[in-house]
């Protein structure tokens, strides 16, 4: 049993963004069971993790603009969307980078899920919602717009243009809007508009993932220890006492030549012929 836990950690470990956002999707789809009706055949999520588009309850519970993007209404609903994720995730990667990917998914998520609950005053929509649909709807059409053309190869279909897989999903979701589940279409939508501005202003300069990895980064610090050392920090001090000995060398100096011109003084004219100031002088360089 340890072995088996041991080898899925390694694929964890070894596995990209898109194997480990999969990965947190089943699990949380496994922990959705918990509030699965075997009466109705339906799931009853929890206003704390289902995304609620009545502003008296999402304003209490503004979390659930991430969380309903890692839970799914059905079997069914987690296998397409992990599909279409782990298809779209490899297609975006060839180009962009995993930390953009990520930021891409959660920010997407956020972004529908404003505009899923912004329904309620345009449509009169009252409902709650749930799914990855519109964080992976963001990375198609992101991946869509930045090479539309690319060749993809589909089981008995054959090569088709990436542009084209991806007009038929949203064409479907147009068709659907009215039909059932408008709010997720709605959410579905705005994926895609927002997949399509991450690219646009990737394209410009702005790196809208930065906000996402810049706050993982900061959670990341700061639960970080900072590595002791042991040894202590010294401080020299850098003042030149040599200066000040020389001072007190070059006083010396002129000392001793003051009293070699005294005694060379003496030699010639006698002890006598030394002036008073010149005595002292003499007098208190002797002691």
């Amino acid at each position: 049993m340890s072995s088996i836990i041991d080898d899925l950690k390694l694929q964890y470990k070894l596995g990209g963004m898109p194997f480990k956002l999969i990965v947190w999707n089943v699990i949380c789809f496994l922990l959705s069971l918990l509030f699965y009706s075997f009466k109705r055949g339906t799931f009853d999520f929890p206003d704390w993790i289902a995304l609620s588009s009545d502003p008296s309850i999402f304003v209490l519970k503004p979390w659930t603009l991430l969380t309903y993007a890692f839970f799914h209404d059905g079997f069914g609903h987690l296998f397409f969307n992990m599909l279409v994720l782990n298809f779209s995730g490899t297609l975006f990667l060839t180009y962009f980078t995993p930390k953009q990917f990520l930021g891409l998914y959660v920010l997407s998520a956020v972004f529908a899920g404003i505009a899923f609950v912004s329904g309620f005053y345009f449509l009169n929509l009252s409902s709650s919602i749930v799914g990855a649909s519109a964080a992976i709807m963001a990375i198609l059409v992101a991946t869509t717009t930045y090479y539309p053309l690319m060749n993809v190869r589909l089981l008995l279909i054959g090569n088709v243009k990436l542009w084209h897989i991806t007009a038929v999903i949203l064409l479907l979701d147009l068709m659907q809007f009215r039909l059932e589940n408008t709010g997720g279409h709605i959410s579905h939508l705005s994926g895609a508009v927002f997949g399509f501005i991450f690219i646009k202003l990737l394209q410009n300069g702005t790196d809208l993932s930065k906000i996402v990895s810049g706050f993982f980064d900061f959670l990341a610090n700061l639960f970080k220890k900072s590595p002791s050392t042991p040894f202590k920090k010294v401080h020299k001090n850098y003042s030149k006492p040599i200066e000040k000995g020389a001072s007190r060398i070059v006083t010396k100096d002129k000392t001793q030549q003051q009293i070699d011109e005294i005694l060379d003084k003496i030699s010639q004219s006698g002890y006598d012929c030394l002036t008073k100031e010149e005595k002292e002088f003499l007098f208190k360089a002797g002691k």
